[in-house]
């Protein structure tokens, strides 16, 4: 049983996902994960733009301050929680915050396109961990030689910017678990919001104190908010929706497919050319991330699945 104290209803749920569903009702799931891909790395994109004038610390303080705000607007919250779920909030809160600083911190250093495929393989472990199958095997090989292409092959890779990336992609692994924890003990999006919230309290003093004024620039707080919607708040309506049609196993399949989107985004928006064995590093994430999905143990309907367990993209 969920610990949250809220029980309000539907309001604040329908204010989200009512309108979404009736705007979305006759759009394939299959196209609202892929434009809800599309919304996260044009985020990303637009954020890259931001670092010139705020940092990395700036870009993550504006980013979770939005959508923090948006979200406590949607769901209104209740503050009603027991220990143990302020608790998973707070870690769930703490986790989001450090996984977008090391994603940004790497998105500085790092095309799109390699800093994403080497967090991605956060959500990869997490699929391959524990798993006795020897097929399962095989996707971590291929991964693994998607990581030596990276390092190895042509192109200049920043180390410390495949490590900030590393760390995100940890981050991220803790974050599918410590979400898994949040669904139990919250109800709707009130824990994301909450978590949100904290996520917010932990970036913005330190993006205030690392940019300071230029945060508050009337075309950084635009460029703040675009960010917020195009990362969290779009993807995650069109996720939710998405989860009401397909299976979360299919979902899981298509998301997937987000190294290759951001490597096709840089490539298009932010004019980052990968080279040939980048690509092909970029091809055997997906592929290995596609396998380890296809291959998980059944999963629970698409219905029962807690918001909080599929709504905020890490990057």
């Amino acid at each position: 049983m969920n610990d949250d104290g809220d029980r309000r209803g539907p309001t604040a749920r329908t204010s989200l996902t009512g309108l979404v569903g009736r705007g979305l009702g006759g759009v394939p799931p299959t196209a609202l994960v892929l434009l809800g891909i599309v919304s996260v790395q044009l985020g990303s994109a637009l954020a890259k733009q931001l670092f010139g004038e705020v940092g990395s610390f700036g870009t993550v303080a504006l980013r979770l301050f939005f959508a923090a705000a948006i979200l406590l607007l949607l769901w209104r919250p209740s503050l009603r929680l027991t220990r143990r779920a302020w608790t998973v909030v707070a870690a769930y809160g703490l986790t989001l915050g450090l996984m977008n600083l090391c994603f940004y911190l790497a998105l500085d250093r790092l095309p799109l396109g390699i800093a994403v495929t080497v967090e991605f393989l956060g959500p990869l472990a997490v699929a391959l961990i524990g798993s006795r199958r020897w097929l399962d095997a095989l996707w971590a090989v291929l991964a693994a030689a998607g990581v030596v292409l990276l390092m190895g092959g042509g192109g200049d890779v920043d180390l410390v910017g495949l490590l900030f990336a590393l760390g995100a992609g940890v981050c991220w692994g803790l974050y599918i678990v410590v979400s898994a924890a949040l669904g139990r003990h919250t109800t709707e999006g009130n824990g994301l919001a909450l978590g949100m919230l904290v996520a917010a309290v932990v970036a913005v003093p330190a993006g205030v104190a690392d940019s300071g004024a230029a945060l508050v620039q009337p075309w950084v707080l635009v460029a703040g908010l675009g960010l917020a919607l195009l990362s969290s708040v779009v993807p995650y309506s069109l996720d939710l929706e998405a989860l009401r049609k397909m299976p979360p196993r299919v979902f899981g399949i298509l998301m997937s497919l987000e190294p290759a989107m951001a490597a096709l985004i840089g490539l298009v928006v932010l004019r980052e050319l990968l080279h040939w064995s980048q690509w092909i590093a970029v091809l055997c994430v997906v592929v290995a991330s596609v396998g380890a999905t296809r291959g998980a143990r059944p999963e629970v309907r698409a219905e029962d699945v807690a918001p909080a367990q599929h709504p905020e993209r890490p990057n």
